[in-house]
């Protein structure tokens, strides 16, 4: 059980500090209207740290199935939903979350539970 709250946990701060970095980096507000450059760039470099935190919440969790990713992107998406309730200005982030980031959280782990299918069957 710890290791699937860890699996979480860890999981949920790669996506938030690499989108904080992303922002404080750039100088760019996450509730101003962006560039399309810039929308696009979010988009692929959020899809992959969710994606990289999906693989490493199922590498810290050990499970054999999906149920805690489900958990982390009901998480991702949650906290987003609830942002984009309570905020004013663009909600480009907060859709990017729910529809593109926390469904490729999900994603990250289904590659990793066939790289751990691949490899039991060659053993």
């Amino acid at each position: 059980m710890i290791r699937k709250i860890a699996g979480v946990i860890l999981g949920y701060a790669i996506f938030v500090v690499s989108a904080l970095a992303l922002f404080k980096l750039s100088g760019q507000a996450p509730h101003t209207d962006p560039t399309i450059s810039f929308a696009i760039l979010t988009a692929v470099y959020g899809a992959v740290f969710s994606f990289i935190a999906g693989l490493v919440a199922q590498l810290i969790s050990r499970t054999t199935d999906l149920k805690i990713n489900y958990v982390l992107a009901f998480i991702m998406a949650g906290f987003a939903t609830f942002s984009l309730i309570k905020t004013n200005g663009n909600h480009w982030t907060q859709l990017l979350a729910i529809f593109v980031f926390a469904p490729a959280s999900v994603l990250g782990a289904q590659f990793c539970l066939k790289h751990k299918q691949k490899a039991a069957l060659k053993k």
